[in-house]
């Protein structure tokens, strides 16, 4: 007895993606960090042991691209999310330390809580990403921090204004540099799978550049109700503004991390690290598109596996 034998007529029939292979899926989760042919050359994951290993490391790649970028004497774009965060810490500590001054740097937020309409959190909420990332990065650079003027957050007004202002400063030679983690729904920003269902072609879905006020699928409700707010699901909201693959496929570098290990062996986000490494670009999956880009995915060693059913 399995999955795929158990859930027809159960309360799961429906609920994950139409474009969802569960037993590819399932075959992914044995596989371990191996190469695949479809990875980008420059596609690297990188093992961490320890949440304290991976948030330094994390937080010097971020940092070692704002630095290559001064040297280049170009500017930098930078989608941020909010979530992994422990690198942001690193990340400031090593610009700090290299005394970089960020005025070359243009950071837009690629998610923010919102209702239907897109209205989002005020930025004075704890639990608004506008928030968080001052708490987290912005603050903690003092003099060398990102001008003001030079933040973007997915606000209603502000998101629909992100392709334009990315193209513009592509134009003048800057570079663009993804960081993301992965959802438990194999979601980057919160570009949901189910998103899948509402384009004709794969091209029409690489051209969607954000979405207000998206509806977000149920495991990502639980999967933040975790992470962010110590189980309290009443407190997540149930849709969000988002940046879409117009904008995260035109990264020329992306920093991954994958964190998601809870302790005592329990886990969210083993099967969906392996998912995005092998199951290859589809579009119900968006992390999957990730490999086939240049750059790093950091990643805690027991994510890869085993895969195993365990009592905790």
């Amino acid at each position: 007895m399995d999955f795929l034998t158990t859930v027809k007529g159960s309360l799961l029939e429906g609920f994950y993606p139409k474009g969802w292979d569960m037993a590819k899926i399932d075959a992914c989760c044995d596989k371990g960090v191996a190469r695949e042919d479809f990875w980008h050359k420059d596609f690297n994951p990188v093992e961490c042991q320890n949440i304290y290993e991976f948030d330094t490391l994390m937080g010097h790649e971020i940092a070692l691209q704002i630095k290559k970028a001064k040297e280049e004497g170009i500017k930098l774009a930078m989608i941020l999310p909010v979530g992994p965060m422990g690198m942001y810490k690193w990340a400031s500590y090593f610009i700090n330390e290299w005394n970089i001054k960020c005025d070359h740097v243009y950071t837009f937020n690629m998610d923010e809580w919102a209702d239907g309409d897109g209205n989002t959190l005020e930025n004075t909420n704890p639990a608004s990403f506008e928030y968080s990332m001052k708490q987290a990065f912005f603050d903690k650079l003092g003099e060398n921090t990102v001008p003001p003027a030079q933040r973007n957050f997915a606000t209603k007004a502000n998101l629909p204004t992100y392709p334009e202002k990315i193209a513009a400063l592509k134009a003048e030679g800057a570079r663009l540099v993804l960081v993301f983690g992965i959802g438990r729904m194999c979601h980057i920003a919160f570009w949901e799978p189910h998103f899948a269902d509402d384009f004709n072609s794969v091209e029409e879905w690489k051209s969607q550049c954000y979405r207000i006020g998206a509806k977000l699928h149920p495991l990502t409700i639980e999967q933040n109700a975790i992470t962010s707010f110590k189980s309290r699901s009443t407190l997540v909201p149930c849709r969000a503004n988002t940046i879409g693959p117009g904008l995260f496929l035109q990264a020329d570098y992306i920093i991954g991390g994958c964190d998601g290990a809870l302790g005592r062996g329990m886990g969210w986000q083993g099967m969906s690290f392996l998912t995005t490494l092998h199951y290859g670009p589809e579009i119900s999956i968006p992390s999957t598109f990730m490999p086939t880009m240049p750059g790093r995915l950091f990643y805690l060693s027991e994510l890869a596996g085993p895969l195993v059913a365990e009592c905790n």
